[in-house]
């Protein structure tokens, strides 16, 4: 199927286009996770610790959000 021809069904909702979408063999560009290790002040991770449970979620979370937040701001 051309890419016009995608394009429009899907704008007018076809049920076609399942048929030639492989959704196996889908992925995110830049989304896998990498592991890496990092080393935090214990005033930091108090802090850390303090925020996340306030807002009921896990240090990770609020370390990750945060920086998403802070990088997005400076790519813009």
């Amino acid at each position: 199927m051309k890419t016009e021809d995608f394009d429009r069904a899907f704008d007018e909702g076809s049920d076609d286009i399942d048929a030639v979408i492989q959704w196996d063999q889908g992925h995110r560009p830049d989304l896998e996770a990498k592991r890496v290790n990092i080393d935090f002040p214990l005033w930091m991770l108090k802090a850390l610790d303090k925020e996340a449970a306030r807002l009921g979620i896990a240090r990770q979370a609020i370390v990750k959000t945060w920086l998403a937040e802070r990088l997005g701001q400076v790519r813009n």
